[in-house]
């Protein structure tokens, strides 16, 4: 016998489907919702009448079934609920949307908080099969109720998700704000901010960004756990740009220094200064903060001062290069080129103005 064939009464019905279900993974052979077990031929009667105590399956949410009278596994689960909150049967679901695509079927459920970082191999996350709920992203007009292990977070704009295991997942950052959004141990937000860092999961920007969003940072411990991701992402960033110089054979730069006109104003700090050349590289590593925020057409005064700096050094002949920590990580080798570039082209330019160079 089939063991993907159920059986009712202990007799053998026609298969389930009327046609092979080799397009499906094992666990969405196990797991149905009841308008999935309509279109295979089982009505609810008798859909229920197998989740009788002693049944051959269970009801593990309200429609959703699983086809063994086991402990259902993380998997099941997870398939589960996303089948609860509404996303479309396996054999008609469309792939999952891709930026851009403008055709592809709207996400109606999207894995997040705890459960989405465990799907992202977070370590400091716990694994799936013990976590009491599981977090699933639906649109705000959406008309469920969180139920059993499905705990839902209504998103006014759904996230793009990135697949994970054939399953829907919210991107770092916003799976981060959800699962932040429920805890109040300040270690374990600290963990969970520092490894989203640390692994490259992220860049604390955009994290902050969804902080920020999310309203988490008026809470102490988020705020705490804020200022040492910042300064976290700060530090891996100075020792990849350090690596760029080294590994790609850049001339040595003046480190971390402040310029200043001879008998002026000070100028600002960058992060790296080759005097002879007059080139320049500033770290970016902005990220918005509370009080920060572009609202109502408020002007953005960190970037202000980076503009202005910029300005006020490239009048002086300054050639400033600006980079970020994602170009740092992502292409080193083409940022190492640009500032290669940078230094090559200031044999072809008018002396840059005399400044003082500061240690910071």
């Amino acid at each position: 016998m089939n063991h993907n064939t159920p059986t009712f009464g202990g007799e053998t019905p026609s298969p389930l489907s009327p046609r092979p279900l080799s397009h499906l993974t094992g666990v969405q052979r196990r797991v149905y919702s009841a308008a999935q077990l309509r279109a295979h031929g089982v009505p609810a009667a008798t859909a229920a009448a197998q989740c009788r105590p002693g049944g051959p399956w269970q009801q593990l949410l309200p429609g959703v079934y699983v086809l063994h009278p086991g402990p259902p596994t993380s998997e099941e689960r997870l398939h589960a609920a996303l089948l609860y909150a509404g996303r479309p049967a396996p054999e008609r679901a469309k792939a999952v949307p891709v930026q851009g695509q403008a055709h592809a079927a709207p996400v109606e459920a999207v894995v997040t908080g705890l459960a989405a970082l465990a799907l992202h191999r977070f370590s400091s996350a716990p694994p799936l099969l013990s976590l009491d709920h599981i977090d699933v992203l639906v649109p705000r007009t959406r008309r469920l109720r969180s139920t059993g292990c499905v705990r839902l977070v209504r998103a006014q704009v759904m996230p793009v998700p990135e697949p994970v295991a054939g399953v829907p997942v919210a991107p770092v950052p916003r799976a981060l704000a959800d699962a932040v959004a429920e805890l109040t141990d300040a270690q374990a937000v600290r963990r969970l901010l520092t490894e989203a860092v640390r692994g490259g999961h992220c860049e604390p920007a955009a994290l902050v960004r969804e902080l920020t969003r999310a309203r988490l940072l008026t809470r102490a411990h988020v705020v705490d756990a804020v200022d040492s991701l910042l300064a976290e992402g700060r530090a891996i960033a100075e020792s990849r740009l350090y690596e760029m110089v080294r590994v790609h054979d850049l001339p040595d730069p003046l480190w971390n220094v402040d310029l200043r006109l001879p008998g002026g104003p000070h100028i600002g700090g960058v992060d790296a200064y080759w005097p002879d050349q007059a080139v320049a590289v500033e770290l970016d590593t902005r990220a918005p903060r509370q009080g920060r925020r572009r609202e109502e057409g408020a002007e953005d005064d960190l970037w202000s001062e980076y503009a202005r700096k910029r300005e006020t050094l490239e009048r002086l002949g300054i050639t400033v290069v600006h980079l970020t920590p994602r170009k740092l990580r992502e292409a080193m080798e083409q940022q190492a080129t640009v500032v290669r570039t940078a230094l090559m082209a200031s044999v072809d330019r008018e002396p840059a103005a005399y400044v003082v160079v500061l240690p910071q």
